[in-house]
């Protein structure tokens, strides 16, 4: 097997870690009429309905073994996932819809959850299920403002370097179920929610843009992300009438932390990149590799991130007193912002950056990836590299860096090989990265 290869497996036991009815089946169980998530207890004696709703990539795979540990218990629910994410449920609805850009099955599988809570009483359970990609799969509509508005905003945003936090504090802010209104609405029946999480640090407020949890973000923080990447000339001008209303006081504001609504309500974390890393890196030494986790919260620029890592990996290739083979093991969420007229994602520019700045080192494997099974606006989850990936293009007369100048990372790698596919995983934990260093470094 080569180093490429064994980069793969390493990075197929994390998602492995994490697949969601794995997850389930760990954290949840029900004796008689006590359903216990974690260390958590909860009586379902006097519940009269219970009912699941959520949104997210991992949702319907958790939502299946949820059926299968409830039963009949479940008196109906509505859950939004990605196109080709879909499982068959008994008892809950599915709806398949658009991501990373909210299409018409969004706003309507959004309307029909909404529904589901406004119905809910205090004799009632609800129990969300919310993964990454929630945002963006339920959407919802402002007033006044329509779909195709509310699509080419998201699209601003994610194409404009702002961070995750940042762009939810808009999508929060452009909504009626997310910053705690989804719990808002559910009120007064009993909410849990259980997390997985795609968000460095698993900020509750942030995942899904947090639609049980109270946002400590404001109209005025959302208007400050707008003119911090200079949208205001872009985003249409309905969006921002209407945020600038919501500073001057017309509109409620979302879930705040005093609101007593949640009094009722349990958030709880289930997954996230940390359980993918420590599942990857028990692979990594049953494979013989010297192995170390160096962080699951990776952030900063893309570029700038894969620079600090080569060059590491080049230094530790050369250090007599390093232990070789080694495996690093990083995961997270970097930003690129996207500069050329290309197809591609931050894991596949990683990719191919590492690839030429890697020419001429042997030894050295690099892969970069998304546990959902996809990058960017691509059908795949990233690439692996070493110091033949640039060489073999250039024998075939592909040249790396047009392609890495014009951010068309996707299209390279089509021609020169090395995507990592896994089609759609079920889950969804951030990305992760595979650094093996092989042997002392050899310039080529």
């Amino acid at each position: 097997m080569n180093s490429k290869s064994i980069a793969s497996q390493i990075f197929l036991s994390g998602l492995n870690g994490v697949v969601p009815a794995k997850l389930i089946r760990d954290e949840v169980s029900l004796a008689e009429d006590m359903l216990r998530i974690q260390d958590f207890n909860f009586s379902l004696k006097g519940i009269k309905h219970i009912y699941l709703l959520g949104a997210g990539k991992a949702r319907a795979n958790m939502a299946m073994e949820l059926e299968r540990i409830l039963g009949s218990r479940i008196s109906g629910g509505h859950i939004v996932v990605k196109y080709g994410h879909q499982s068959q449920l008994r008892y809950t609805e599915v709806t398949e819809a658009g991501h990373p850009v909210p299409d018409l099955n969004s706003y309507r599988a959004s309307r029909i959850i909404l529904e589901f809570a406004h119905k809910a009483t205090d004799e009632d359970l609800v129990i969300c299920l919310l993964s990454g990609g929630g945002s963006s799969l339920m959407a919802d509509l402002p007033m006044g403002i329509s779909e195709q508005e509310m699509s080419l905003t998201n699209s601003l945003l994610l194409n404009s370097g702002a961070n995750i936090k940042e762009i939810n504090s808009v999508r929060k802010h452009l909504s009626r179920i997310k910053g705690g209104q989804l719990a808002l609405a559910a009120h007064p029946a009993r909410v849990i929610s259980l997390i997985l999480s795609d968000v460095i640090g698993n900020p509750l407020d942030v995942i899904a843009s947090g639609p049980t949890v109270a946002d400590p973000t404001t109209y005025k923080d959302a208007m400050e992300v707008i003119q911090k990447y200079q949208l205001e000339k872009t985003v249409p001008a309905t969006v921002i009438h209407y945020l600038k209303n919501g500073v001057a006081g017309g509109f409620p504001e979302t879930l705040k932390p005093e609101n007593p609504v949640l009094h009722r309500v349990k958030n709880l974390i289930i997954g996230d990149n940390a359980k993918a890393l420590e599942a990857a890196r028990l692979q990594a030494i049953d494979l013989g590799f010297e192995t170390k986790v160096l962080t699951s919260s990776l952030s900063g620029n893309t570029i700038e991130v894969t620079d600090n890592l080569i060059r590491n990996a080049i230094e530790m290739a050369g250090d007599s007193g390093t232990k070789h083979p080694l495996c690093l093991l990083l995961g997270g969420e970097t930003t690129l912002r996207v500069e050329g007229s290309g197809k591609g994602g931050r894991n596949q520019h990683m990719a191919l950056r590492a690839a030429t700045l890697l020419e001429n080192y042997e030894g050295i494997t690099f892969l970069a990836a998304g546990t959902d099974g996809t990058d960017g606006p691509t059908p795949v989850a990233g690439a692996v590299v070493d110091a033949q990936t640039v060489r073999e293009a250039r024998a075939r007369e592909i040249n790396p860096w047009e392609y890495l100048g014009n951010y068309n990372s996707f299209h390279f790698f089509e021609n020169a090989g090395g995507h990592i596919v896994t089609g759609p995983t079920l889950t969804n934990v951030m990305d992760m990265i595979v650094i093996l260093v092989e042997k002392a470094r050899i310039p080529h």
